[in-house]
């Protein structure tokens, strides 16, 4: 007994050991929830369902953050709440992403969620090292933090000067034609599988084939693993302990896979989003070097400035779109110039031509 209490009280990365194995329990129990319990048979989700998922996913997340101030105090659970809020914010892009990804390979709705689920359990690995090495750099070279502060300024710079957001070819992905080269991949969809037997023409043996489920997968994994690139930092930039970071990180990407069916058919509203999430990536790069030259910004304001930016965005995209106000390019959810807007119309309806 001795024993077993001294190791649930040993640190590990700075918290207890406890906390760690409370925050895995958890996740494991949402995932066999979600997929042994929710969703056992391969369909499509509509829209409430996603907003049901994410509702409960969002509320475990909000009460593990209330445990967090219970055991580490108001400090840890504010940056707790921060970098859940950045974290879900930052990866909305990705959802994007994911629906062309989707697109491209023609999965069918019904195994869409299957896809996501698996996808999470590689971001939780991959997550789990990106955050260690992380915290590592940091803990032993504090000028990391600077390059973090001054990536994140440039980021957020970019992101609110740029016209158009870039889209990347996916035929031409190397990570795809590496597998190809490397594995047999089918044409079809073969159901919810991710690989699959065949004899191939001329053979008797069966030999294994991926499907194009999996290539999915690889390519979502892909993708997070870059917009990890963005997130992490930012998380960093809030706070340094790891247990806060990765739990955070791991609470919101639960919660916005499971919103993903919602948000794939919302996107086009959020136009002046990408807006708000440049002010709060530069807002936190320039805390960086604040904290650095003048003095530690609360978390409560953090959390403040943050949530209204985020805010903002979103309010200011729901009015601006509403009943079609402002027209928006479909392949780079940008709003379009009045000009330009009313000549597309007049191409696609040719009623309107001068």
């Amino acid at each position: 007994m001795t024993a077993l209490q001294t190791f649930l009280t040993t640190p590990f990365l700075g918290t207890s050991t406890c906390l760690w194995l409370v925050f895995m329990a958890i996740v494991i129990g949402l995932l066999v929830l979600d997929l042994g319990v929710l969703h056992r048979q391969d369909r499509e989700i509509e829209m409430r369902e996603s907003l049901l998922l994410y509702s409960g996913y969002f509320s475990v997340g909000v009460l593990f953050g209330a445990w967090v101030w219970y055991e580490l105090g108001a400090q840890s659970a504010l940056e707790f709440y921060t970098g859940f809020l950045v974290e879900q914010s930052l990866s909305m892009d990705n959802v994007f992403v994911m629906a062309m990804i989707f697109g491209f390979f023609a999965i069918p709705r019904r195994y869409q969620h299957r896809v996501l689920f698996w996808g999470i359990l590689g971001v939780v690995f991959l997550r789990a090292i990106m955050i260690g090495v992380g915290a590592t750099l940091v803990q032993n070279f504090e000028w990391v933090l600077y390059i973090f502060g001054a990536f994140l300024l440039f980021t957020g710079v970019k992101m609110a000067l740029s016209k158009e957001d870039s889209h990347p070819d996916l035929a031409n992905n190397p990570i795809l034609k590496f597998v190809r080269r490397h594995m047999r991949v089918t044409d079809q969809i073969h159901g919810s599988h991710f690989f699959v037997r065949q004899t191939p023409p001329g053979q008797s043996k069966a030999l294994r084939y991926a499907t194009p489920l999996f290539l999915a997968l690889v390519l979502i994994e892909l993708a997070d693993l870059v917009f990890a690139v963005d997130s992490v930092p930012a998380i960093f930039a809030i706070t340094q302990d790891p247990f806060i970071v990765y739990t955070s990180n791991i609470f919101a990407i639960l919660g916005l896979r499971s919103l993903y069916f919602a948000l794939s058919a919302l996107m086009h509203r959020f136009i002046y989003l990408k807006y708000a999430l440049a002010l709060v990536l530069i807002f936190i790069g320039c805390k960086i070097f604040y904290h650095g030259m003048v003095g530690k910004v609360p978390a409560l304001l953090s959390l403040g400035v943050t949530f209204g930016l985020l805010l903002g965005g979103v309010v200011v995209s729901l009015v601006k779109t509403r009943g079609g106000k402002v027209a928006v390019d479909e392949a780079s959810m940008e709003p379009l110039p009045a000009g330009k807007a009313e000549g597309d119309k007049k191409e696609k309806d040719p009623q309107l031509r001068v």
